[in-house]
C-alpha cells in the first residue's frame, strides 16, 4: 500500500564500510561541544563576578555613608575643634576633638600615642556638670592613629570638657589611673 504512487524505493543494504563507520560513531561516548563548555564557564564567571561586585558595592556604600557622616560632623556650624598635645612615656602625641553641639557627637582623632602595656588602656572621659562619665576605652597595642565617633551622654548632664587617663585594660567606672590630659572646652 505504500507503493500506491510507485515512488517507494526498494530497500538496499548499505556498503559494509559505511555500516561499520556509522556503528563505530554510535558507540563513541557523547562529547559536548567545546563551545557549550566555554559558555558554561563564562556564565559561572559572570555570576561569581556579579556576586563579588554586589558585596563590594555594599561595602563601598557603607564606607561612603560613614565618610559623609564624618564630613557632616566636621562641617556642622556647631562644631568646635580642640587640639590637645599629650606626652605619654616620653612620646609626644596629640588628641584632636571635633565637638558638635548640634548632633551631640564628638569625632576624636588620636595621633602617635604610646602603645599601652598589656594590662592597660587609655580611657576617654566626658567632663560633665556631675563629674566624669566614661566615653570610650581605647586599647592601643600600637601607635597607629585611631579615630572614633562618640555620642555625648543623652541625659540632662551638661558636657563641659574631656579628659583621658590610663586605666586597667577593661576600663574603670571612675577615673583612677594617671591623667593624660584634662581640658574644658
Amino acid at each position: 500500500m505504500s507503493d500506491w504512487l510507485g515512488m517507494s524505493a526498494s530497500p538496499r543494504a548499505p556498503r559494509p564500510e559505511l555500516r561499520e563507520r556509522v556503528l563505530s560513531r554510535a558507540r563513541l561516548p557523547r562529547r559536548r561541544p567545546s563551545w557549550l563548555m566555554a559558555a558554561a564557564a563564562v556564565l559561572v564567571l559572570m555570576l561569581a563576578g556579579a556576586w563579588w561586585s554586589l558585596g563590594e558595592r555594599a561595602a563601598l556604600s557603607r564606607r561612603v555613608a560613614a565618610l559623609e557622616d564624618t564630613l557632616g560632623l566636621l562641617r556642622s556650624p556647631g562644631t568646635q575643634t580642640v587640639h590637645i598635645p599629650v606626652t605619654v612615656d616620653g612620646r609626644a602625641g596629640a588628641i584632636t576633638i571635633f565637638a558638635d553641639s548640634v548632633s551631640h557627637r564628638w569625632l576624636v582623632s588620636c595621633q602617635n600615642l604610646a602603645p599601652n602595656r598589656a594590662d592597660q588602656a587609655y580611657q576617654l572621659w566626658f567632663v560633665t556638670s556631675r563629674g566624669y562619665v566614661s566615653a570610650h576605652v581605647m586599647q592601643m597595642d600600637s601607635s597607629a592613629p585611631m579615630t572614633l565617633v562618640l555620642e555625648m551622654p543623652d541625659d540632662a548632664t551638661r558636657v563641659m570638657g574631656a579628659a583621658m587617663s590610663v586605666e586597667p585594660r577593661s576600663g574603670s567606672q571612675a577615673m583612677t589611673g594617671p591623667v593624660v590630659f584634662e581640658r574644658i572646652l
